[in-house]
């Protein structure tokens, strides 16, 4: 999901600057919200369940594409299926171009020996080195900001019946992510909601998703009036909805923070075994807003660039970012 999120500042700032050239966007059914309104973009829903499954339906998939009369193809994710795809737009004598994903300096960032610990290249300009080498250059830059960020999205009654009108400071929080590397305490996350909550002023919106993540969502908000778990309750668009509206998200390195950051919203993010130097920092926010574990007291970190290495000692490394940091970092974004 974050992979596809950070696509989207890139590709709304492609349609503007290139108001002449038509997207087609392939990517599976569940993410097309990331792409409503989006001018000049056709979304393309690949089957990976059926129709495109396997080889043939590779070959399928190329066949459908076909008929969009494509003239150049944009590989962003750079993965067995793309590269397949493709290899058979080039070999039809299409231009094509792929995203480097520099495998080679992140390794270099979270190896334990002769560690190089410097940021690399951002996914974003990544992306828009693809969109260069097929001709096309996209300025990021932050006068621009104002056509790739979409308007605030109107909400549907569910949401306003579910957590009220908008009348104090909404505070989103996605404590999950993928590896449980990446993700902050269960009781120090207490903490914080409950420091947060302590202020009238804030409301507290709790976000994920499957049975397990919801019960713990709903420990966290038991007993609290101003702290309202949105899993499980709205429809996926309407949560893209939500979050446009929020005043500040706290999330953990995961797809959330992504989707955040596309809309335009302030992101705390809290970094456990891996590193915003590793170009995953969300688009446009700033570095201060990325609290990251003691690397004085743990000196390895990062030990891994998507938190699936799990390494010896390091499994509480983000119990060095204190409750009462975040808080404040939290209401220093919203004052």
């Amino acid at each position: 999901m974050g992979d596809v999120a950070m696509t989207v500042p890139v590709i709304r700032a492609f349609v503007r600057q290139h108001p002449d050239v038509k997207i087609t966007f392939i990517s599976r059914p569940f993410f097309k919200p990331f792409f409503d309104g989006i001018p000049n973009l056709e979304f393309f829903a690949f089957d990976a369940k059926e129709r495109h499954i396997g080889f043939l339906g590779l070959i399928r998939l190329f066949n459908d594409l076909r008929k969009f009369d494509i003239d150049a193809f944009a590989d962003l994710h750079n993965v067995l299926r793309s590269k397949v795809v493709r290899t058979l737009f080039a070999l039809s004598g299409k231009k094509v171009a792929s995203v480097d994903k520099g495998r080679a300096e992140k390794k270099a960032l979270t190896r334990a020996v002769n560690k190089v610990f410097k940021p690399v290249t951002s996914m974003f300009e990544r992306h828009v080195k693809v969109f260069q080498e097929l001709g096309f250059q996209i300025d990021l830059s932050s006068r621009n900001l104002g056509t790739i960020f979409p308007s605030k999205q109107k909400m549907d009654k569910e949401i306003i019946d579910l957590i009220g009108e908008k009348n104090q400071n909404w505070i989103g929080i996605a404590p999950f992510a993928q590896y449980d590397s990446k993700v902050y305490p269960q009781d120090l996350m207490q903490k914080v909601i409950d420091l947060l909550d302590e202020n009238p002023n804030n409301k507290i919106l709790l976000f994920g998703g499957g049975n397990k993540e919801i019960q713990i969502l709903n420990q966290f908000a038991e007993g609290k009036r101003n702290v309202i778990v949105i899993a499980g309750k709205i429809t996926f668009k309407q949560e893209l909805q939500l979050i446009s509206n929020l005043d500040v998200m706290l999330s953990m390195d995961s797809g959330n923070a992504h989707i955040a950051a596309m809309l335009g919203v302030k992101v705390i993010t809290l970094w456990g075994a891996t590193h915003p130097y590793a170009g995953f920092l969300p688009f446009n926010q700033l570095i201060e807003n990325a609290l990251v574990s003691d690397r004085n007291r743990f000196p390895k970190l990062p030990t891994s660039v998507y938190g699936n290495k799990k390494v010896e000692g390091y499994e509480d490394v983000m119990r060095t970012i204190l409750p009462q940091m975040i808080v404040e970092k939290i209401n220093s974004n919203l004052g």
